[in-house]
Order: structure tokens, then C-alpha cells, then sequence
């Protein structure tokens, strides 16, 4: 029996029951797609669930507000992912005249659809006889033929896909794609997979020298940056401050309180002595809450280190604060229904002095 046969057959008796495998409908699968990219099943499900109750078809979501859209996907990180959808949105709607693209060549020219989210959709939604290689497809078949090529670069991506291509022959494209990709996710698993029960081990290479360990091959990248965070909440008068992120960093769009960065972790009483520190807090008296303890927040890139500084402006009923007028005056108990980033929506919901509205 062939490896094609063998995955389908395997499919068909161990594959989960997934909302999106139980659909045609392209938006869908779309939506399902862009969530899994960095995120795992288990997660992604209550996002998609939430995401399609908010906005049911691709209409809906080109009307939406940016705000909106990156609040409902507020805890997912990569809010690219985010902003690309509503952005895909309106073209298709407003330049396609609302038809989604139903061909894998046509697809690539949504923003934020790249090789494989484009296979995917073709494959899963139109039955296009197209590979879709994702992380457990290249692990899959990196074992099976033993191949050192690096799945990360040029080359490996090229090889993979032409190798999961050649192997695509059934008559229904779709389920062989919908296999692979399963059986790389339940069983060749990235450690520990269990090769002595594994239906494929007698055509896998890697097996068969005892080297499963050594696959996939990476090129190691380069070392992540540090940046270091100090997250100034201001409380005055049952009011703080918020501003939106700009377009040429991390989190563009999101929310955040004022912010000082450094290139060095820095305590209370130094950062205070900072100029910058001075630019935010200028001679108002001030009465510290607490200073948090440092948070460590991983991006595919950096390496963030947080501290949440808990303030009160103390003035005297004839004193009137006045902040920087680039940032938002919020009632606090308002913070939870604006798009924050993860480590200030736990900040959020861990500070005891603000009310959630659900």
C-alpha cells in the first residue's frame, strides 16, 4: 500500500472533528486558517467561534471598525494576522464586488495570504489540486525521506512542496492535504513521536536509521533583541490615559498607557531621574501604587521585559491635571473595551482598581 493510502486511511479513522473541516464555505476556512498560523488548535477554536459570531461573513468584517476587529482578536498576538483579514475584507468586497477568489494564483494577491494559507483555502474550499505544506508537513516529510535540507530556507521550502505535490495524486486533493497535515500533528509529533506504532514506519527513512530526532533540519536565526518596557497607568479621578500604537513597530493599532523605553533594565527610583520620565509626569506631585515585578514577553523577534508603574497624580481640589493631548482621557472603567496587548490585558485584569464591564 502506498503512503498516500496509508495517510488517508489513517485520516479517516483518527482525525479530530473540527468546526472548519466541516465546511466549504472559503471565508471560513480562511478565517480558521489565519488563527492557526502561531496559534494551537485548542486556542484557535473559541477565537474562531467568537470571531464568526462577530463578524458572519466577509461583508460583515469589511464594515467592521479596526478597532473591533483587533479586539475580538485581542490574546492571539501576530495582529497582523488581524489587520491583513480586515484589510482582505474590504478589497474583496469593494474592488472583487464581495466574489472570493476561488483559484489558488488568485488568492496569493490577498494581502496577508501567502503559498500556504492560499493552498489551503483552494485545496479545502474548491478541491484545487494544490499542496499544503505547513510545520508538521515539512516535519512529516523531512523524516520520511531523511532530507537535511533546512525547512526555513529557500531551497527547503521549494523541495518540500514539490516532494508533498508529487505525492498528491488522489482523486480528492483536498483529503490527502487535510491527512498529511493531521498525521503530522497527532503523530509524527515534533519530540517523542511514537515511531514503533506508526502506520508509516516501514517507508520512513529516518526510522530506519534511527535518526527521527535529527528532522526537520533549521537554520538557527539570530539572537532575539531586548527591549525593556516601563508601562506608566495613571489614575486620576477615576480617569487614565491611553494612546494607539503607531504603524512602524509591534502591536500597530493596539492601545497602551504611556511608555518609556530603555536599553537597560532600570529600577524606580533611576527611571525616575530619566528626561523622559519628566515628559510624562512634568511637576505634578505624584503618589506610587506599586511598581509590578519585570514580566518577560516573547515575540517572534524580541524579547520584551514589562514593568506596570501604578500611579496617582496627588492634587488638591483647586489643582487641575492637564496630560499630553496625543493621548486618550478614558474613564477607567472603560480600559477592558479598548484592543490592548496581552501584557496589558492581564495587567488589566489583575489591578484590583479596575472594574471589568462585561
Amino acid at each position: 500500500m502506498s503512503i498516500e493510502i496509508e495517510l488517508v486511511n489513517w485520516y479517516l479513522k483518527n482525525s479530530r472533528d473540527l468546526p472548519w473541516r466541516n465546511t466549504k464555505n472559503p471565508y471560513k476556512i480562511w478565517i480558521s486558517e489565519v488563527i492557526l498560523q502561531q496559534t494551537r488548535v485548542n486556542q484557535a477554536l473559541s477565537y474562531y467561534h467568537a470571531f464568526l459570531e462577530m463578524f458572519p461573513t466577509v461583508s460583515s468584517l469589511a464594515k467592521a471598525r479596526e478597532e473591533d476587529v483587533l479586539k475580538i482578536w485581542q490574546g492571539l498576538g501576530y495582529y497582523s494576522r488581524a489587520r491583513n483579514l480586515h484589510s482582505s475584507a474590504k478589497y474583496i468586497i469593494n474592488i472583487l464586488g464581495g466574489k472570493f477568489p476561488d483559484k489558488y494564483k488568485d488568492l496569493l494577491q490577498l494581502k496577508g495570504i501567502g503559498e500556504y494559507t492560499a493552498a489551503a483555502i483552494a485545496s479545502f474550499a474548491y478541491n484545487e489540486k494544490v499542496a499544503v505544506v505547513d510545520g508538521n508537513v515539512f516535519r512529516l516529510l523531512s523524516r520520511l525521506y531523511a532530507e537535511a535540507t533546512p525547512i526555513n530556507s529557500t531551497k527547503g521550502k521549494k523541495l518540500f512542496f514539490e516532494v508533498a505535490s508529487n505525492m498528491n495524486e488522489l482523486q480528492e486533493p483536498n483529503l490527502f492535504n487535510q491527512a498529511i497535515m493531521e498525521f503530522g500533528a497527532l503523530q509524527c509529533t515534533p519530540k517523542n513521536p511514537d515511531c514503533q506504532n506508526c502506520t508509516l514506519n516501514q517507508f520512513c527513512l529516518a526510522f530506519s536509521q534511527n535518526s527521527v530526532a535529527e528532522y526537520p533540519v533549521k537554520i538557527k536565526s539570530n539572537k532575539k533583541k531586548d527591549r525593556y518596557f516601563y508601562y506608566i497607568f495613571i489614575e486620576n479621578d477615576g480617569f487614565t490615559y491611553i494612546k494607539k500604537r503607531g504603524s512602524k513597530d509591534i502591536w500597530q493599532g493596539l492601545f497602551e498607557f504611556p511608555i518609556i523605553e530603555t536599553i537597560e533594565d532600570m529600577d524606580f527610583n533611576k527611571l525616575c531621574m530619566t528626561e523622559e520620565w519628566n515628559k510624562i509626569i512634568e511637576n505634578y506631585p505624584v503618589i506610587l501604587n506599586y511598581v509590578s515585578d519585570k514580566i518577560a514577553h516573547q515575540l517572534t523577534h524580541q524579547q520584551l521585559f514589562i514593568r506596570f508603574i501604578s500611579i496617582k497624580i496627588g492634587l488638591s481640589s483647586s489643582q487641575k491635571f492637564t496630560f499630553d493631548n496625543k493621548f486618550q482621557k478614558i474613564s477607567i472603567d472603560d480600559i477592558a473595551k479598548y484592543p490592548v496587548p496581552k501584557p496589558i490585558e492581564n495587567f488589566i485584569q489583575n489591578n484590583k482598581t479596575i472594574t471589568i464591564q462585561e
